[in-house]
């Protein structure tokens, strides 16, 4: 059974094409601007089973096209990763395209099967900064590079995403190091900046805890341009969600 916080259908940001999103329960990560806080409990999720997913997502194949499938996401997946090695090999035998929205937090005997069976890898990339990451997640950024150096020497597809908080991983000097210390990998296929934004502010008085990013505003479009100039410079494609 794989714990799940909930589900989205017909979902257009989380990969390619129409997709059917699984957000699953749990996530080491406690990210200052996460919009999902209600994710990060490692317990509290709905019990699903792997044939009620895949029975879920070939009800909606018809709409995924060529370039649609189902995405797992949290919290954290990889948390799961036994439990998604089911999952996705199962889709997998339907024909249907398996994605997975990682922090990469994690790299182990079982995720490796696991991004052994993802035909495409949705790779959270907080700050190139060490130091940085560190503030703005709680957690070291080694794994999550260390992940990224995995998945481009098995020569899979792999997207970088990006969330843009200004005061926070908007830095030109970041930004620039982010480009150069991706900029030999051949695997990445684009880079999504995804603007900070305050829309799940709410969650965080409904879990009665303090919003972390309290009063930092969204970023101008002036700011988005500069960093998807500078991500120009590095990457095939540049997108902004």
């Amino acid at each position: 059974m794989l714990q799940v916080h909930s589900v989205e259908t017909f979902g257009t940001h989380e990969g390619p094409g129409i997709r059917l999103v699984i957000f699953t329960q749990g996530c080491y990560f406690r990210c200052l601007y996460c919009h999902n806080p209600d994710t990060q409990a490692l317990s509290g999720g709905t019990d699903m089973s792997v044939s009620e997913i895949v029975t879920l997502a070939e009800k909606q194949k018809a709409y995924f096209g060529k370039d649609g499938g189902v995405t797992v996401s949290g919290g954290e997946p990889t948390i799961h990763a036994k439990e998604l090695i089911e999952l996705f090999r199962a889709l997998h035998e339907k024909d249907i395209h398996t994605a997975l929205d990682t922090n990469g937090a994690l790299l182990n005997d079982d995720t490796k099967a696991l991004y052994e069976e993802t035909d495409l890898v949705l790779l959270d990339t907080k700050q190139i900064n060490e130091a940085k990451h560190q503030t703005l997640t709680g957690m070291s950024n080694e794994n999550t590079l260390a992940l990224a150096a995995y998945r481009e020497s098995t020569g899979k597809a792999m997207w970088l995403r990006y969330v843009l908080v200004p005061g926070y991983s908007d830095d030109e000097a970041d930004l620039i190091a982010l480009g150069e210390y991706f900029k030999d990998y051949r695997h990445i296929e684009r880079i999504e900046i995804l603007p900070y934004h305050t829309l799940g502010a709410y969650k965080y008085e409904k879990l009665g805890r303090k919003n972390p990013l309290e009063g930092v505003a969204m970023p101008s479009k002036e700011t988005i341009a500069k960093a998807v100039s500078i991500f120009e410079r590095y990457f095939k494609k540049v997108a902004v969600r």
